[in-house]
C-alpha cells in the first residue's frame, strides 16, 4: 500500500526542502501539502511535479491558526486517506520579532556568547497577537493547532501493526527559563516563540507516553539556523546575505548553522528512514553542517521533566474542550 505524508506549513522553506527530499528518498510516497495559502501551495506541488512527474502531490488548505481550519482539514484528509505514515507537523511563525544589539553587544564579549550564537538564547523579543480563538497566536500557530490535528486524525495515526511517525519543528531556541505552565500561552512573556517551541517538545514526550503502545511515535527536531519567510522577518534578505560570509565562518564554533533549507531539513528526511519504535522519545534530533558543507544529524537530551509534559497535555485536552464547546454553541454557529 502506498504510503502518505502530510506536511503543515510546505509550501515555503524547510516544509517546500523537505517535501522534494523525501520524494527523493521514495518516489512513490504520496506526498500531502498541508498549507494555508492555496496559491504558493500550487506554486510548490508545480515544482515538485516538474522534478518528479510520476509522484502523488496533493494539497490541503489548513490555518493552524485557525479552530475551524484545523477541525475541517482533518476532515479532508480522513475522506481522502485511510491511514498516516508520516504527520510532519512543520508550520510555525514567529510575530513581531525584534534583536537587541546591546544584548548581542553585551553577549558577544561574555561567558554566554557561544550559547547566545547558538540559540539566540536573550537576543530575539516578540510582540504577540490574539486569534479569532482568543489564544496567543503563536502558541495555536506553532503548537496548539497542530495538536488538535493529530487528536482529530488518531484513527489514521493509530495502528499497531503500522507506527505512523510524528516529526515536529523545534527549536535550538526551545528554551526551559521561557516556559511557565501557568502560563503556558505566554500571554505575559516577550519569548513567545521560545515557550511554544518548548511546549512543542513537551508535548512530543506526553504523546509518547500515551500512545506508543497503540503504534504512534513523536519525535522533535531542529533545523539549525536556516535562512527562511521567518529569519527574513527578523532582518531583510540583502541584510542576511551580507551576513552570509560570517555565518558561513560560524560553522567553525558550531555545526547549527545549516543556513539553506535543504541542510535545515537533514534531520525530518533522517527521521523518515528510521524505525520509529527504535527511537528515544526523550532527545532532540539537530540538522547540522560542518564547515565543508557535509549534512548530519546530532542527538541532545530535552532538558525538561515527564510529569510537566503529562500536565501541559491535560491543559492543551481542556483548552481543546473549551474551544469544541464554543464553535459547537448556537451563538458561534450563528
Amino acid at each position: 500500500m502506498q504510503k502518505v505524508a502530510v506536511v503543515t506549513g510546505a509550501s515555503s522553506g524547510i516544509g517546500s526542502a523537505l517535501c522534494e527530499r523525501l520524494l527523493q528518498e521514495d518516489a512513490s510516497l504520496h506526498v500531502c501539502l498541508a498549507c494555508r495559502n492555496l496559491e504558493k501551495a500550487n506554486a510548490t506541488r508545480n515544482h515538485l511535479l516538474s522534478c518528479f512527474p510520476s509522484a502523488d502531490v496533493s494539497i490541503v488548505q489548513i490555518d493552524v491558526s485557525k479552530m475551524a481550519s484545523v477541525l475541517r482539514a482533518a476532515e479532508e484528509i480522513k475522506a481522502r486517506f485511510h491511514r498516516l505514515d508520516y504527520l510532519f507537523l512543520n508550520a510555525g511563525i514567529m510575530v513581531n520579532p525584534r534583536i537587541s544589539l546591546w544584548a548581542f553587544i553585551r553577549g558577544i564579549f561574555s561567558r554566554r556568547a557561544y550559547q547566545m550564537l547558538t540559540t539566540a538564547e536573550g537576543l530575539m523579543s516578540q510582540e504577540d497577537r490574539v486569534t479569532a480563538d482568543n489564544l496567543q497566536e503563536v502558541f495555536e500557530t506553532n503548537l496548539f493547532g497542530h495538536f488538535v490535528l493529530i487528536r482529530n486524525l488518531e484513527p489514521l495515526l493509530c495502528c499497531i501493526e503500522k507506527p505512523s511517525k510524528l516529526v515536529w519543528t523545534s527549536s535550538v531556541n526551545a528554551c526551559k527559563s521561557n516556559f511557565s505552565l501557568e502560563d503556558f500561552q505566554h500571554r505575559q512573556g516577550k519569548e513567545a516563540y521560545s515557550s511554544s517551541k518548548y511546549a512543542t517538545d513537551l508535548t512530543s514526550v506526553a504523546l509518547n507516553n500515551r500512545f506508543n503502545k497503540q503504534g504512534l511515535y513523536s519525535s522533535v527536531v531542529c533545523p539549525g539556523v536556516v535562512m527562511t519567510n521567518m529569519t527574513f522577518e527578523i532582518l531583510p534578505p540583502f541584510v542576511w546575505k551580507l551576513f552570509f560570509p560570517i555565518l558561513w565562518l560560524f560553522r567553525l564554533f558550531t555545526n547549527t548553522y545549516t543556513l539553506t533549507p535543504y541542510n535545515g531539513a537533514e534531520a525530518l528526511v533522517w527521521l523518515f528512514k528510521q524505525k520509529p519504535e527504535s527511537l528515544d522519545p526523550l532527545v532532540k534530533f539537530h540538522s547540522c553542517t560542518t564547515f565543508f558543507g557535509k549534512n548530519y544529524v546530532e542527538i541532545r537530551k530535552m532538558d525538561l521533566s515527564e510529569d510537566t509534559a503529562e500536565k501541559l497535555y491535560e491543559k492543551l485536552l481542556e483548552l481543546e474542550k473549551q474551544l469544541l464547546a464554543r464553535c459547537n454553541s448556537p451563538q458561534h454557529k450563528k
